[in-house]
């Protein structure tokens, strides 16, 4: 295979709503530019890039396919993404290594919501977007609205390069108005038939002309002088202006396709090719040391890898984009995240389930290669003495979580290399194995998702597992002040145990001043702080130690087991055995014997008696409290409304974005499980949202009788 340079290579992300049909048209492309001899579709399971067993059985994309065709000279590579939101990993990598997009729209559906969150991530990465009518041949087609809705919600930048004559089953013709000709195609699409624009669209046609010369003006000075002296551009000057306006997001053109038949896709293929911008016409990347990194041949040789696969009969492959110089087979490069040197024994183009070997790939291409023993994805790679780093891929917050366990528990240490394997292919499974839950509690975008990634786990690894419901990660707090003391001993011949303590512990909030009298029952405690302890909790908020003894009552050695003992049972909670948080303790007097007070009196003495003070202040269970906004269409709103006030949202405010009404509340974590499913069901999956952990909030007093039944019932059935 040739080799190809910077300014002749296009990097594209295929994008679109689940149903669009991305993977019908990558297949369509690479039949045109002769990487595949026949189209493969997904009815019959034989596509390119929907190849692992889960797709087939789900018949969906799962996994984003990164592709490749040749077309007169160039080399363009493709990424074909996922359109569940519940994948939204296959998108937001392929735009971290692409610089155009090409949109998919359903004209069945018009503009989704997939749809809106993916032009999002578009405008986040500053990325060209060529929308891309699809399912022209459908008897529900409506192009029309389609483009209505686009331009609702994307602007008046939506500008039609193409349009359908007879959109519906018996599509076989459009209007180029860039070309101003009709393409029109036999029973089995390919290669169309180009004729004269009919009398009955000429109208129509010159008045989309007209638009799109405007259009490819605005986006040049000389252009725009040469459209107010002629009146109009010739074909050559419409697509510098076209180009321009693609590269600066100042205009996102729209062409037509019915990719199940081939047709339109060797015309859009033609504009890719022509207009769309090489990688060497992109803003140059740059690293996290904010270097600018040229695009050429001639720079050291570095990598970024950006995704990583299991592959049948390969194993690990590492898929990766040269940033910068040229790598050949058998080069040595270093990991610069792990410092370790890795080998390119083999290099890989891909398409799909097809790769081919190459010897050399250059600066802006997209490769593979396997048997990388240290790297994972987001890692670069060097040659010797380049001190490039490029930023990892930055992911969203998970929206679902579930705990899992092996049905047989010798499968524990398995299931835990699997799920790792899993996180390495796609990061937005995050694993947490939570000593505090006792649980393995999986996150992931969605419900679909993760039942996905148990699919593969039972099918592929022959691991037998199920979803447990994931337990809440409780806080306990206390709300006023309260004093205990406790007296441990044990005498058992010889040597035997001795310490006494005494505390006051009250509620800790950052900037209180330091405590010095407090009274109890009438009688004054008085407090004259030695020396403070301020510990950091690894789950969240602080515990402030102060040591107020005064008279050599307590020895100083003996302090760190007292301190000891209370973080023992803030790891253990008075309540339900969750962490408690946010507490200042005072130990302010106690006893101590000459032979037989040590360290593990002490504490015992203070665990005993932080737990009893703890039960005497007002104690109270915290929960976990996360920021909700919901995008939903009008005409579900109420019913959105009427569920999260179901599940004890407090709204924080509501507005209108782009065609959605925005709802943004606070709810909590407890109430959030199986949100995502419940709230495709209410919207019939044209909702979407996102959460993100806010703080945690006391609970209401029937939910902490309720949680304190439960826990004794779980102390007595132990």
């Amino acid at each position: 295979m040739k080799v190809y340079q910077a300014n002749q290579i296009k990097n594209i992300a295929l994008l679109g709503s689940s149903g669009s049909g991305k993977t019908t048209l990558a297949e369509a492309m690479l039949f045109e530019g002769g990487v595949i001899s026949r189209r493969g579709d997904i009815e019959n399971r034989n596509t390119v890039s929907d190849y692992h067993k889960v797709e087939h059985e789900y018949g969906y994309s799962v996994f984003s396919s990164v592709l490749y065709t040749e077309w007169l000279g160039k080399k363009l590579n493709f990424i074909d993404c996922p359109g569940s939101d519940d994948f939204i990993t296959g998108a937001i990598t392929s735009l971290n290594v692409t610089d155009t997009a090409l949109m998919l729209l359903n004209t069945t559906q018009g503009v989704e919501v997939g749809t809106q969150n993916l032009f999002r991530y578009t405008e986040n990465y500053n990325k060209p977007v060529i929308f891309i009518a699809n399912q022209l041949d459908h008897e529900k087609a409506n192009f029309e609205q389609t483009i209505d809705q686009a331009r609702e919600s994307f602007g008046k930048k939506v500008v039609i390069v193409q349009y359908p004559v007879n959109a519906g089953l018996g599509f076989n013709a459009l209007v180029d108005v860039l070309k101003m000709k009709m393409y029109q195609w036999g029973p089995n699409g390919g290669e169309p038939e180009i004729l004269d624009i009919p009398d009955s669209e000429k109208e129509k046609a010159n008045e989309l002309h007209n638009a799109l010369v405007e259009a490819a003006a605005e986006n040049d000075e000389e252009l725009m002088e040469l459209y107010f002296d002629k009146g109009t551009l010739d074909e050559d000057q419409m697509r510098s202006g076209i180009k321009k306006g693609l590269i600066a997001r100042d205009l996102f053109p729209v062409f037509c396709v019915a990719a199940i038949k081939d047709m339109g896709v060797r015309r859009l293929m033609e504009f890719l090719g022509n207009i769309v911008p090489f990688v060497s016409e992109m803003p140059k990347p740059i690293t996290k040391d904010a270097q600018e990194v040229e695009c050429s041949a001639d720079g050291p040789a570095s990598i970024y890898v950006f995704k990583t696969s299991i592959e049948p009969h390969l194993g690990e492959v590492s898929f990766f984009k040269v940033m910068s110089g040229k790598i050949s087979e058998g080069m040595d490069l270093v990991n610069m995240s792990k410092s370790a040197r890795e080998r390119l024994s083999q290099l890989y183009c891909v398409a799909g389930n097809t790769r081919s070997k190459i010897t050399e790939l250059v600066a802006g291409d997209i490769g593979a290669t396997v048997k990388l023993k240290e790297t994972t994805t987001s890692d670069t790679l060097n040659t010797k003495g380049c001190d490039y780093v490029f930023e990892a891929i930055k992911y969203p917050e998970h929206k679902y979580r579930t705990a899992i366990r092996p049905l047989d528990e010798h499968d524990d240490e398995k299931l835990g290399e699997v799920l790792q394997r899993m996180h390495e292919e796609d990061p937005t499974i995050v694993v947490e194995y939570s000593k505090e839950l006792k649980q393995i509690i999986v996150h992931g975008q969605g419900e679909f998702h993760l039942n996905t990634m148990k699919w593969r786990i039972e099918n592929n690894d022959k691991i037998k597992v199920e979803f447990v419901k994931p337990r809440i990660p409780y806080r306990e707090t206390i709300t006023k002040a309260a004093r205990a003391d406790y007296r441990h001993k044990k005498q058992s011949g010889g040597s035997g145990q001795f310490g006494e303590v005494h505390m006051v512990i009250e509620p800790y909030e950052e900037g209180m001043p330091e405590p010095t009298v407090y009274k109890f029952n009438g009688q004054e405690f008085k407090m004259n702080v030695r020396g403070t302890e301020e510990v950091k909790l690894p789950w969240g908020g602080t515990l402030m130690f102060h040591n107020c003894i005064v008279g050599g009552a307590i020895d100083n050695r003996f302090l760190p087991a007292i301190l000891k003992g209370i973080m023992e049972k803030m790891e253990e909670g008075p309540l339900t055995g969750s962490y408690a948080r946010d507490i200042r303790v005072c130990v302010y007097d106690g006893k101590m014997h000459a032979v037989d007070s040590n360290e593990i009196s002490f504490k015992l003495a203070g665990r005993h008696a932080f737990s009893d003070a703890f039960k005497n202040a007002a104690p109270k269970i915290l929960e976990p409290i996360y920021n909700l906004e919901v995008k939903v269409p009008s005409d579900r709103m109420g019913d959105v409304m009427s569920d999260l006030q179901g599940r004890r949202a407090i709204i924080e405010g509501m507005s209108s974005e782009k065609g959605f009404e925005v709802i943004k509340a606070k709810v909590p974590l407890k109430e959030l499980n199986k949100y995502s499913t419940s709230l495709s069901s209410i919207t019939g999956g044209r909702a979407m949202f996102t959460q993100k952990f806010a703080q945690y909030e006391i609970v209401p007093h029937d939910v902490q009788g309720q949680l304190l039944d439960n826990y004794q019932k779980e102390l007595d059935e132990a």
